[in-house]
């Protein structure tokens, strides 16, 4: 028998690709869109945007939170002075929201830390303004937490979208690997949701001295404070792809040394390539059994 060739493994598994193919409209299963039961305790969710100059896509992202219809959200808009339409859509919806606001920010870190100020939910998140929840996501995390006291963090699988909503891949995680994270942040940041115990005892603040890896210094320092995280079996939101997002613009550059000074911090030295690689080829493995088993992802019930 022909042995796989790493390079083909992490090929086949799609994890860390964002165009996979070609545009098609997002199907989803019936599931998506029946109510969850209802929980005697439904947990308040508080959701930050952070936004500047998106309003192209900050209408989209905006009605996909706030047409859930999630009975106890707290949504907070925070605009760092935006120059476009984006006035004209908070005032639109200014009543929908827990907290808008327009002002000069700090950039993306700053602008959440400033959000989160206005927020009191118990379980918190934050979705970037050219990204969208999927149907149902709220309620479906909501009843989780509730059922879930030992559980401090929790995210999904990913749909990538264009910049005209359509699908252009999948990332199918394995379950929650820790190790995982001293290596590499494939965790989609907008599935994201953790209680605000966790957030507090992490030091209750975005680090704004990071520009792309924001989400992954968070995550560790969430690690490091013990949290228990899972992955559940369900696609919970949509990452879009365009041209001017900053992952595009800046991975090569600014995401690159702030990915080293990570590595750094968990493992004490810079690995090379190839060390990276050889750890990472396990998760790719799990991740590729759990694309060639659709059933897997797919089935009855909130664990896997």
């Amino acid at each position: 028998m022909q042995r796989m060739r790493p390079h083909r493994i992490r090929t086949l598994s799609q994890l860390g690709m964002l165009r996979q193919y070609g545009p098609r409209p997002i199907r989803l299963p019936r599931s998506y869109w029946r109510p969850s039961e209802v929980v005697a305790e439904q947990p308040t969710i508080s959701i930050v945007t952070p936004s500047f100059n998106y309003a192209h896509f900050l209408e989209r992202t905006m009605l996909s939170v706030l047409d859930q219809g999630y009975p106890k959200l707290e949504y907070v808009i925070q605009d760092g002075g935006s120059t476009d339409e984006t006035p004209a859509i908070l005032d639109r919806y200014r009543s929908r929201l827990a907290w808008a606001e327009s002002a000069s920010d700090a950039g993306q870190g700053n602008a959440i830390n400033l959000g989160f100020k206005h927020t009191s939910g118990e379980i918190m998140a934050y979705l970037n303004s050219d990204d969208l929840l999927l149907p149902g996501c709220l309620a479906y995390v909501g009843h989780f937490f509730a059922l879930h006291p030992e559980v401090d963090a929790v995210y999904g699988h990913r749909i990538v979208i264009d910049d005209r909503d359509q699908e252009i891949g999948r990332w199918v995680l394995p379950p929650h690997d820790n190790d995982v994270l001293s290596w590499a942040d494939y965790i989609p940041q907008e599935t994201l949701f953790w209680r605000r115990s966790l957030w507090d005892k992490a030091g209750g603040y975005i680090d704004e001295r990071f520009v792309l890896c924001l989400d992954w210094d968070l995550l560790l320092r969430f690690r490091d404070a013990g949290a228990t995280f899972v992955r559940l079996p369900r696609f919970l939101g949509a990452f879009r792809h365009h041209p001017q997002q900053h992952t595009v613009i800046l991975v090569d550059g600014v995401g690159l040394e702030e990915r080293r000074q990570l590595r750094r911090r968990c493992l004490g030295r810079d690995p090379s390539p190839l060390a990276i690689y050889a750890h990472l080829l396990p998760y790719h493995l799990r991740t590729l059994g759990a694309r060639l088993n659709p059933a897997w992802h797919q089935r009855p019930g909130l664990m896997a």
